[in-house]
């Protein structure tokens, strides 16, 4: 069971919980999802809106799904789930079942599906969107990480509701 709570009682470091726990990113309908791991991404204050921030490369199959819908969620295990994870990170949902090969449960959360074994998941309308340019990276040592030069699109979603295990 969870319980909804504002996001600035959100307990935790944030950049603890999506760089090293990492998070699953998933977009689409009870009938029609996908979910993938996340290690980059933000949150913050924008437009006079809480927001978080994601990055997705158009090759990946979650990309299509963020595209057609209009909210999307964070789930976050606090470290837990690393092997499940994993597979959300390196298998495409065009290809398995990633709930199927994991156990993680996907359950509608108020607009977002997010995960009943989550600790804490955030759901979010989505705002803006803006296609990384490499002519603005300031510093050529971002570069390493597009060596197939497939830039991200940016996503900024307000944070509509924060839900943590009680």
């Amino acid at each position: 069971m969870k319980k909804e709570i504002s996001i600035k009682e959100l307990k935790g470091n944030f950049i603890k919980m999506i760089s090293d726990d990492w998070a699953l990113l998933t977009a689409g309908s009870e009938d029609s999802y996908n979910m993938m791991t996340v290690s980059w991404g933000g949150i913050g204050e924008l437009w006079g809106k809480d927001v978080c921030f994601v990055f997705v490369r158009p090759q990946r199959y979650t990309y299509n799904f963020m595209e057609k819908n209009s909210r999307f969620s964070l789930s976050f295990f606090d470290g837990g789930y690393k092997k499940e994870l994993a597979v959300c990170g390196s298998q495409s949902g065009r290809d398995v079942d990633k709930a199927a090969l994991t156990g993680l449960e996907a359950q509608p959360m108020g607009g977002a599906l997010g995960y009943n074994q989550a600790k804490t998941v955030l759901v979010l309308k989505k705002l803006a969107y803006q296609d990384i340019d490499p002519k603005g990276f300031v510093d050529d040592s971002v570069m390493e990480n597009y060596k197939a030069a497939d830039f991200h699109r940016v996503y900024i979603g307000e944070i509509e509701k924060v839900l943590v295990e009680e």
